[in-house]
């Protein structure tokens, strides 16, 4: 396991322990929470040991009970728009669900179970999804790890080498890799991780075709009452890398997309990867400008009634695969782990 997850998992534990979430709980919950979910689909990791990307999956009986424990916890389950809404006033405390990508497994077991909570959500789409042509650069670096037994590759004028024979050796060396490209330049990473991928042959194409909604999967979804369509960018970029006018055309054309292949209105956007370095006040600005009711990151928090006047850069609280279990899940929403991290500050918006 990576050290950032070691440092959360130990920090959960630590709260399981003690209490002291529940403790706090009354001092830092807020007045509710918008919950970040990717994947729910049954376990079935392809290569036993690793799996890179399980922090976005979760298997619908979680996601089943996530909602029940909500629902035990006091909280009710509202729309981002109401959400919105609610961070003025004083109240019982509620929780919005999103889920961002575009996965297929929304259409068979997202759906269901939210419907049977009565649960409202938010679908976060980013076109190039809907129409194969953006790049799924995690999944594909995934696979060419999977595939590969050496890691060999150039970044940033340094060589990188890494073994990759097992499964202990490839999660080190895609945690590797991951985390270098990360704080390269976004052209860089997707540059680098095609040609992993091209090395490994891995087929692009098919991965659309087995994790992600289409447009015609997209349209049947929309007829759900309870679903609320929003936008995630044309090509998933990591918006802060890239210029101003890039920005705009991402965020206005996917939402104009959405509204007309879905004929739904489109209120909300999703920064793709979310954290601080691929969103910031600048993106926060152009959201805000064109005219969308809120904007979501991936900064963890749960919200307080300053977000009221933050509404384009909202925190969530991931809902992890690492730690699929009730009492780490209470503990998450209870804000106490966020209020310590981010030493009492509530609101994050640098």
């Amino acid at each position: 396991m990576a050290p950032h997850r070691l440092m959360i998992d130990a920090g959960l534990k630590v709260f399981r322990l003690t209490g002291l979430d529940r403790a706090l709980r009354p001092a830092t919950r807020g007045r509710g929470v918008i919950l970040a979910l990717h994947r729910v689909r049954p376990a079935h990791p392809a290569t036993p040991g690793f799996s890179p990307n399980a922090s976005l999956e979760i298997t619908p009986e979680f996601l089943d009970a996530t909602l029940g424990l909500m629902t035990r916890l006091g909280y009710e389950f509202v729309s981002l728009g109401e959400a919105r809404r609610r961070l003025s006033h004083e109240g019982v405390p509620f929780a919005a669900f999103t889920f961002d990508d575009g996965y297929r497994d929304m259409l068979d077991h997202v759906a269901p179970i939210m419907e049977r909570h009565g649960a409202p959500y938010t679908l976060f789409l980013a076109t190039g999804f809907l129409e194969r042509t953006a790049r799924l650069w995690w999944i594909e670096l995934e696979e060419a790890v999977r595939r590969l037994d050496r890691i060999e590759v150039d970044i940033g004028g340094f060589a990188l080498r890494c073994d990759a024979r097992d499964a202990a050796e490839k999660c080190a060396a895609y945690e590797r890799v991951y985390w270098t490209l990360r704080a390269r330049k976004e052209e860089e990473l997707l540059d680098v991780v095609g040609r992993l991928a091209d090395q490994a042959g891995v087929d692009r194409a098919a991965l659309f075709g087995d994790n992600f909604l289409d447009w015609n999967g997209a349209k049947a979804l929309a007829r759900e009452p309870l679903m609320e369509v929003g936008a995630h960018s044309l090509t998933h970029r990591r918006l802060a890398h890239w210029p101003e006018e890039d920005v705009r055309r991402e965020m206005a054309q996917s939402r104009a997309a959405l509204i007309a292949g879905l004929g739904k209105p489109v209120r909300h956007f999703a920064y793709p990867v979310g954290d601080q370095t691929s969103a910031g006040p600048r993106e926060f600005a152009i959201a805000r400008e064109l005219g969308f009711i809120t904007a979501v990151t991936t900064r963890p928090g749960v919200l307080y009634g300053a977000h009221a006047e933050h509404a384009h850069a909202l925190p969530r609280m991931s809902v992890n695969g690492l730690f699929q279990d009730r009492r780490s899940l209470e503990s998450l929403v209870s804000g106490a782990p966020t209020a310590l991290m981010n030493f009492g500050r509530r609101v994050d918006v640098g």
